[in-house]
């Protein structure tokens, strides 16, 4: 769960009493060699970064939009899956924050613990509740599982399990204009992954929240939590679900003034912080409350934070021949 610091459809809620200092992160092993399996290569190029419509929040520093150039890359088509994530698990013995913490933050409405797992809720966001045993693997408490849910994103990662993840895959962390350049999937200026109309011809495009958030879904679009990670329609570049769903991690820190310093040839980020870049937003985005599935919409977290609405994919150089 967030352990510090919260944004909008990232949960704020204080730490878990049991815990009084941050516990660091395991290193992760690393992977024989580079890998590209299920990314697609994009050439780069230059691209117009950051809020074109003024819809952005003064806080997360979506302004001003600036030109940034990209050398060619890969990227993943989709979020880690709970099946690669497992996979991940089971060669490394790698544990997560959350289960090193003991807990992790599930929204209300699909809590699976007994009563003796609920540790509280989070202040200014009662939806979001403390559960013990809440994970990966549990991802709605000690009640809920993934089975069914192998081909869904992974969920209740933080950055340092993310990077861990990364690092022996042959990958990496895509950085915040990788991300954007990659969502946007070749349209210019455009409010979403495929155009500027939410539900083109009256269907969904991405899994965010339908109904009165955060008190009832309609779940009009047939997922009323995460949904398999090649739900919906690819964008342009063949990339799934880069609104909703699932928010994802990006290896930069955040600061809602980088915009205005950021260099103009294959930014990083700055070079230290607090917090880490979140992009896409996730199914319990809704425009009364947080419009951040908005392809220029950003937000950021704590490198240990997690719940049941983070994920990730990764990212890698392009070699000289592909």
């Amino acid at each position: 769960m967030t352990r510090e610091h919260g944004s909008c459809c990232a949960p704020g809620a204080a730490a878990p009493p049991a815990v009084t200092s941050p516990v660091p992160a395991a290193p992760g092993p690393v992977a024989a060699g580079r890998s590209t399996r299920g990314q697609i290569r994009l050439d780069g190029g230059e691209f117009a970064m950051g809020d074109a419509f003024g819809e952005g929040y003064r806080a997360d520093g979506e302004t001003p939009v600036h030109p940034v150039r990209l050398p060619p890359f890969h990227i993943d088509e989709t979020a880690v899956t709970n099946a690669r994530f497992a996979t991940f698990v089971k060669a490394t013995g790698h544990v997560t924050d959350a289960e090193r913490y003991g807990s992790s933050a599930v929204f209300h409405l699909v809590v699976a613990a007994p009563s003796a797992d609920i540790l509280g809720s989070a202040a200014g966001t009662p939806w979001w509740i403390n559960v013990r045993g809440a994970c990966w693997r549990r991802p709605e408490g000690a009640r809920s599982g993934i089975a069914e849910r192998q081909n869904h994103p992974v969920v209740h990662v933080s950055w340092n399990d993310a990077a861990a993840y990364a690092r022996w895959a042959g990958k990496r962390l895509p950085t915040e204009a990788e991300w954007e350049y990659a969502a946007r999937g070749g349209l210019a200026g455009r409010r979403y992954a495929w155009g500027d109309e939410l539900t083109p011809g009256g269907r969904w495009r991405c899994n965010i929240w339908q109904g009165d958030f955060p008190h009832h879904t309609t779940a009009e679009d047939g997922c009323p939590g995460t949904a398999p990670v090649r739900a919906y329609r690819p964008n342009g570049y063949g990339l799934w679900n880069t609104a909703g769903n699932v928010w994802e991690w990006c290896s930069d820190w955040f600061s809602p003034s980088y915009y205005a310093e950021s260099p103009p040839v294959d930014p990083q980020g700055p070079e230290s912080g607090e917090t880490r870049v979140l992009r896409g937003g996730s199914y319990l985005c809704h425009d009364s409350y947080c419009n951040r599935y908005r392809v220029a919409a950003r937000s950021s977290n704590t490198p240990e934070s997690s719940s049941g609405n983070l994920g990730f994919r990764c990212a890698n150089d392009a070699s000289p021949t592909g």
